[in-house]
């Protein structure tokens, strides 16, 4: 009983004595898990760690919706993009802007539809589009917008891309 007393003590204290990882990881206020879609939702203040990790990932962070067009011709460039750099530190993540009443009707079909591979999630837009000036001052909401950053670098623009521009605005972070 005293070994098995005295290996608990020393593993509790192991664990408090461990560094805690560092992480944009926020619980979604919900998650729609619905024929093996898993799609979190985020009201803005759940959503504002994933605007600056404290780590050495680069993040690319696409703002769209399934009715905008020009989002949706450019998302084979975001999963390809994915595709060529998860090995790298990239990490792609899809922020849907779709309305919450078609999240399982529209936008779950859809991701099926087009075979997401990269991270998608769901702002929730409560209370109009105050938020938009948080992520970029000059954002007035045009869609598709795209932020790419690593630490302190980071580019916006509100403009659809295809993927060798993409690429090219990725390769600075790199």
């Amino acid at each position: 009983m005293y070994r098995l007393t005295f290996f608990i003590g020393i593993l509790l204290f192991g664990l408090s004595c461990s560094q805690p990882k560092l992480s944009i990881e926020r619980s979604p206020s919900r998650m729609v898990n619905k024929d093996g879609v898993h799609v979190g939702v985020y009201s803005f203040e759940e959503f504002k760690p994933f605007l600056k990790a404290p780590n050495d990932s680069i993040y690319v962070l696409n703002f769209w919706a399934t009715w905008c067009g020009p989002c949706v011709k450019e998302l084979p460039y975001f999963e390809k993009l994915q595709a060529n750099y998860k090995d790298k530190g990239v990490r792609v993540i899809l922020v849907s802007l779709d309305f919450l009443k078609q999240l399982e009707d529209k936008l779950v079909p859809f991701m099926q539809k087009k075979q997401l591979k990269s991270e998608v999630i769901v702002l929730d837009q409560k209370g109009g589009t105050d938020w938009m000036s948080e992520i970029e001052e000059s954002w007035e909401g045009a869609l598709p917008a795209t932020i790419i950053y690593k630490g302190n670098k980071r580019v916006f623009n509100a403009k659809s891309y295809d993927y060798e521009e993409l690429e090219a605005e990725l390769k600075p972070f790199l």
